[in-house]
Parts: structure tokens; sequence; C-alpha cells
């Protein structure tokens, strides 16, 4: 009596079995993402996940005035389970040229609704020379080595401070540059693509699609003039979070400043949060 052969001689059971047995999950995209610890940033991290990247996360130490910022982003990073965490470390104090690397004092109060006058008026002392390109060059190099096609930076030109190197214009120009500057795109393998999915959100905008993605927000950093305070003891609540990330975040050295409450970015984020109908964080 003949018995019936499924593929490879395998009976027809087996074949039915190895036709019903679920597939592999398809790879996940690799996505670079410039990543400071504040809003903006953290919302295109948790954006570039919920797209499906497998997020590397870029941060710099730049010997900037506000460095805590970076305990922020270690925090947003880990909640959202970057496959890395990369710090690179230089001094743009000894180029200097703004109040985030400098001894300048920072503004404060420029708003007209909050304070004094209009953000739009001038481009503020705030600003860092050519400081997105020089961050945008990193996170290429490391696109490139990691293959992965897509850079997101938080960049906004709506709610922003007037940044020039925050513009479409700007944008569009390095995406044109990485594609001529790179080994990987000259031989064809690789398109380069910088995505901004905040640039024509407001701030309150991008507030409410961080919250309808779960970040949490207590977890981010936005004042460029932090002041040092002593605590004793502070409990804290870190909601959807398990005990370990709970520890990371109340032990962060993120907890011995507070914001200024005065300078652009402070006024910006709670200028967001007011629009946006949520508790300030």
């Amino acid at each position: 009596m003949s018995t019936k052969k499924g593929v490879r001689g395998l009976g027809l059971g087996a074949s039915k079995k190895l036709a019903s047995s679920p597939r592999p999950p398809a790879p996940k995209r690799k996505a670079v993402v410039l990543l400071s610890g504040g809003i903006d940033s953290s919302t295109t991290a948790a954006i570039a996940k919920s797209g499906g990247h497998e997020i590397y996360a870029l941060s710099f130490d730049y010997n900037q005035r506000h460095k805590v910022e970076l305990e922020a982003a270690k925090l947003v990073a880990s909640s959202l389970k970057a496959k890395k965490h990369l710090i690179i470390n230089f001094d743009l104090r000894e180029i200097g040229g703004s109040a985030l690397t400098s001894n300048m004092k920072v503004p404060k109060l420029r708003n007209s609704e909050f304070g004094i006058r209009n953000f739009q008026s001038a481009i503020p002392v705030t600003y860092v020379p050519a400081r997105n390109t020089i961050f945008l060059s990193f996170a290429l190099a490391w696109a490139e080595v990691l293959q992965a096609e897509n850079i997101f930076i938080g960049a906004n030109a709506v709610d922003y401070s007037g940044y020039p190197d925050c513009r479409p214009e700007y944008l569009e120009a390095f995406e044109k540059m990485a594609n001529l500057a790179t080994k990987v795109s000259v031989e064809g393998k690789m398109r380069f693509s910088i995505k901004t999915p905040l640039l024509h959100l407001s701030k309150a905008e991008i507030i409410k699609k961080g919250a309808e993605l779960g970040l949490d927000y207590s977890l981010t950093w936005s004042c460029y003039d932090p002041q040092p305070i002593k605590v004793k003891s502070e409990k804290l609540k870190v909601k959807s979070y398990g005990k370990k990330e709970a520890k990371q975040f109340t032990d962060s050295p993120i907890h011995r400043f507070v914001p200024c409450g005065k300078c652009d970015s402070c006024i910006f984020r709670a200028k967001g949060f007011q629009e946006a109908g949520i508790k300030a964080i």
C-alpha cells in the first residue's frame, strides 16, 4: 500500500502543519533618532517607534548649560526601549557664540503673552551656531554604518525660537547633501531620508500626539537655565513603568534641578500644555 508524500517526502499531515506555521515577524526598520530629552525630540522618538522603527537614539554632551537634559534623554530612551542610546561628547564652549555654550545670560520672559515681546522678532542668543548641522552629521555617519535609511529630528517651524536650522529649506538641503556625501548613497545602495514629523505642528499638537502614544512627559526636560535644588527626600510615581524604571527615574540626577520657568523653552512648554488642555508636567 503506497503512502502519499507531501513536501520533500514528508507526510501530508506534516505538510499541512508546516503550511499553518506562523511566519516570523518582519525585521524592524532601523532609524537614528536625535534625542535631546526635550518634548519635541522625545515625541519624535515615540512617533518613530510607533511607526515600526527600531530606535537608535543619539544625544550629545557638548558642554551645554542645560546638560541635565541628557539625564532626561536617558530616561526617555529607556522608556521607549531604544535598541541603543549613544551619547557623543565634544565641547562647543571652545567655540561659544551662544548663551547655552558661554557665560551669556539666557533671555527671560521674551513672549508678549507671558511677558515682554514676541519670540519671532529676532534669532535669540540661545541659538547655538550650526548645532543641527553638527548633530545631523553625526546622525548621518551612524546611519550609514547601521544601514538605517531614516534619520528622525524633532525640528519645528511653528512654535520655535527662530532658529535658522529648523526651517524646511535647511532640512531639505541637508537631505540632498546626505545623499551626495555618503558611500552607500553614491553607490546606489541606499537613499537617506530626514524625517521631520513635527515640522508643521504647534507645541500643543505635539504634546497631544505624544500623549496619544503614551509618552510620559514627566521624563522630559525643557529648561535652558536649570536651577539647582537640594531635596532631602522625594517620592515619585512613574505611571505605566515597572519598579526598575521607576527607581531609575527617582534616582536620576535630573531631580537635583528645577526649571527656571522664564526662558523661551520653559514658556513654550507651559504654553503648549495649556493649549493642549493637559496638566503641565
